[in-house]
């Protein structure tokens, strides 16, 4: 079974298109769970209306199912609690110059 490390490191292959940042950074990934070979992901987009959404739900299932020991991952997007930037890590605060 992968563990935690590998399953994050695979999201932050999957990079926002309009904020060329990737979507662990940004704190879009709330939730990340591994049951056998199904991986369950929660997460959010930067707005509800975000037009990457299916492109970054597409993206970050084809990353974890590369990984030898995943056969399915399960992408659920949730809305609750909202994303705000205080979401993201001091790197992508800096990419982005918001300090």
């Amino acid at each position: 079974m992968a563990d935690e490390v590998q399953l994050i490191d695979a999201l932050k292959q999957v990079i926002d298109p309009e904020l060329m940042i990737n979507i662990v950074d940004l704190g879009l990934v709330y939730e990340v769970a591994q049951q056998e070979r199904v991986v369950n992901v929660e997460m959010t987009l930067t707005s509800p209306a975000c037009p990457a959404g299916p492109q970054i739900i597409q993206q970050a299932k084809m990353a974890l199912e590369q990984l030898e020991d995943v056969d399915t991952a399960m992408i659920k997007l949730v809305m609750s609690p909202p994303w705000t930037p205080e979401r993201m890590t001091d790197d992508a605060r800096d990419q982005l110059g918001i300090f």
